[in-house]
């Protein structure tokens, strides 16, 4: 059995067992180095290794939540997470995200209303606007969390991608106050569940001990591959075509939609995801059920909010690796009212 599994070795024999609650150790050791350039100090034991950024999350919402607890979300905001909060039972208030990250107006006035023990926040190529946050907001929100006394979950799930210089909370609060959450599930593949939390010591104990409850060990094998892609310089590789690839879907998508001008387009050039705010007149809904009936699928802006029940702004996520598509611009044609000719097949 041992030879059909050569390629996960990652420099080492295969272990058959449970594995390490902690995730293989080589690998828990080259991410504490990797996170030093983003200046994020991890302790010895400060780093636990996950199945994914979704794993971590639902981890930290075990440990430290109880139902009736509340929390703030990002407003637009990651969905999936709205959905383990609300498992949970617990309550979400969103804080308006902007241009260069949470709107700290929005933070200010309800911190006393709602005094949260967590605020769940993306830093950075934030999914679903694309936005990042801004050195300035970043040292204001650690600041608030001191001062009102709850923990910042830092989501960077696209940490790999975006420049290890761009502002990380970890990087500014100690890692008492910000739980930071990274993912190789974004940049390797969806079905590549691999992702850490990293924070102090004493927080990754409780973290482990969850999850040797729930699910005892993360996979040693595919650990061990994602270690072999590190170090034989694969996944470097891979990301630097990665990030070119981006570059240009950005810019093809911008051109695509600029014939829409003049949309207020947020256009970071970062992540996967650009938020298209649509005129009023215009059913987001009906958007979506027609773009899916073409093959098409754009994600409303509705889900995003957690509260779906409340009027928002209609708008939708696009995917850059598919904004610049023939028919779904010809889709937004429709919709718009806007005659254009057809653009040639990229």
């Amino acid at each position: 059995m041992r030879r059909h599994f050569t390629a996960f070795r990652g420099g080492g024999e295969v272990d058959f067992g449970y594995g390490s609650t902690e995730g293989f150790a080589p690998l828990r050791e080259r991410l504490q180095q990797m996170l030093q350039e983003r200046m994020i100090a991890v302790e010895p034991g400060g780093l636990l290794l996950t199945h994914g950024a979704n794993h971590a999350l639902d981890l930290v919402i075990r440990q430290f939540l109880e139902p009736g607890d509340t929390v703030f979300v990002d407003e637009p905001g990651y969905y999936p997470l709205f959905a383990k909060l609300t498992l949970a039972k617990v309550r979400m208030v969103g804080i308006r995200r902007g241009d260069d990250g949470p709107d700290l107006e929005d933070l200010t006035q309800k911190l006393p209303l709602h005094r949260p023990k967590l605020f769940f926040t993306q830093s950075q190529a934030h999914n679903p606007t694309g936005t990042s946050l801004t050195p300035a907001v970043a040292f204001a929100l650690v600041h608030a969390s001191e001062d009102w006394g709850f923990r910042i979950v830092e989501d960077d799930a696209f940490g790999d991608i975006v420049p290890p210089s761009m502002p990380r909370l970890a990087a500014l609060g100690r890692l008492d106050r910000v739980l930071y959450v990274g993912s190789f599930s974004k940049t390797l593949s969806a079905s590549l569940r691999t992702g850490f939390v990293a924070a102090h010591p004493s927080l990754i104990g409780h973290l482990r001990d969850i999850k040797m409850v729930t699910t005892v060990a993360t996979s040693d094998l595919v650990e061990r591959f994602v270690l072999n892609l590190i170090q034989e310089g694969h996944y470097l590789r891979h990301l630097r075509r990665l990030r070119s690839r981006l570059a240009k879907e950005w810019a093809a998508t911008l051109a695509g939609l600029a014939e829409f001008a003049p949309l207020p387009i947020t256009a970071p050039g970062l992540g996967y995801y650009l938020w298209l705010p649509l005129p009023s007149a215009i059913d987001e809904a009906d958007l979506c059920r027609r773009a899916a009936s073409k093959g098409i699928f754009v994600a409303p802006g509705s889900v995003f909010y957690p509260q779906r029940s409340n009027r928002h702004p209609p708008a939708i996520r696009i995917n850059v690796a598919y904004g610049a598509d023939p028919s779904f611009l010809a889709l937004l044609a429709e919709a718009f009212g806007v005659r254009r000719t057809p653009a040639p097949d990229r």
